[in-house]
């Protein structure tokens, strides 16, 4: 339920493929992402995408009751994507929902299609959100929106999310593409040079 392509140019692209259950993470899938994203050490530009309409529910309702809202896996697979030296995009085929947020706020760049929402109903459900999320939250918009997903429980249009720094391109064409696009000069780079920019930006 987790495609990986590896490009020869150094681009990997990430695809949650479990479109008929609006790729809703079980705790394989999770599993899955943390093994890619730890062994991702050759990657130069790395995409997180999925298939169909939804890029993520976020976690699978039977295994978030059993458990699945609480484990460290969440944060394992932020921590991972935060960590890398690679570009790291997330390509937004549809609404991020839930614990599909905290990838989503840990890539470095995030596009989208029209459409999508963003929403984290961790109020309503009465789980925390997993640590490092309020943060990025709140560092990508500012702390008022933070809690507005958090504690307000609102779905943000990708449109609106754009205005707050949430989302960086909403795109009428395949995000992956768009994605691609971004990713050109990084892939056209030395490693090391791409690697010591990417570390010169908080």
């Amino acid at each position: 339920m987790i495609a990986c392509e590896r490009g020869a140019d150094g681009l990997w692209v990430v695809r949650l493929d479990r479109a008929d259950k609006a790729n809703a993470l079980t705790p394989e899938m999770l599993e899955a992402l943390c093994a890619v994203v730890e062994g991702a050490g050759d990657a130069r530009a790395l995409v997180l995408t999925g298939r169909g309409k939804v890029f993520s529910a976020g976690a699978d309702l039977d295994a978030a009751r059993a458990g699945l809202a609480t484990s460290p896996l969440w944060e394992r697979l932020s921590g991972g994507l935060a960590a890398l030296d690679a570009l790291t995009i997330c390509a937004l085929n549809g609404t991020c929902a839930g614990g599909a947020m905290g990838m989503f706020l840990a890539c470095d760049l995030r596009v989208s299609v029209p459409g999508a929402k963003l929403f984290y109903p961790v109020m309503k459900l009465g789980f925390l959100p997993q640590p490092s999320d309020p943060r990025r939250l709140a560092a990508l918009t500012n702390p008022s929106r933070a809690r507005m997903i958090l504690m307000g429980g609102q779905k943000i249009p990708v449109e609106t999310a754009l205005g707050w720094g949430l989302i960086d391109m909403v795109t009428a064409e395949d995000p992956v593409a768009a994605a691609r696009a971004l990713a050109a000069d990084v892939l056209g780079a030395a490693p090391a040079h791409a690697t010591a920019i990417k570390r010169m930006i908080p």
